[in-house]
């Protein structure tokens, strides 16, 4: 997880790379690092008793080597539960279905996330809710 004292860091980066979105200090940011730089990021917003996956960003010279993969599937094994969403772009459908993401009806979302995700779709972006669900294994 990231130190919130590096913040400005991941503020740069988006700057930098996609910058019509915005880190913001009550995120939780989880970062992959390659010697002192971030070579990965995604960011989780609590919206009640949920969390949304609001972000990923692999800058470009990490990007095709695998690690925000890598990054996701750490979280998806040690941080994520039932109780986290995202709001996938249909091309990014497929990766994310790839780690445990779920495509979901939108009326089975929690009332917040239900909320956000109209608020979204309204203004014209087509999203596609999905659910994280790591499937239980047998020793």
């Amino acid at each position: 997880m990231l130190d919130p004292i590096k913040l400005p860091l991941v503020k740069k980066l988006y700057k930098a790379h996609y910058p019509s979105a915005k880190a913001k200090a009550d995120e939780v940011i989880w970062v992959a690092q390659h010697q002192s730089a971030i070579a990965a990021l995604l960011r989780l917003r609590r919206v009640e008793s949920a969390q949304l996956l609001t972000g990923m960003l692999v800058p470009p010279e990490y990007r095709g080597q695998g690690v925000g993969a890598a990054l996701l599937d750490h979280c998806a094994q040690h941080h994520f539960d039932s109780q986290v969403f995202c709001f996938a772009y249909a091309h990014l459908e497929a990766y994310y279905a790839a780690h445990h993401f779920q495509r979901i009806d939108p009326e089975t979302l929690p009332n917040g996330l239900k909320m956000a995700y109209q608020r979204y779709t309204v203004s014209g972006k087509d999203l596609i809710p999905m659910q994280f669900n790591l499937p239980i294994t047998c020793p």
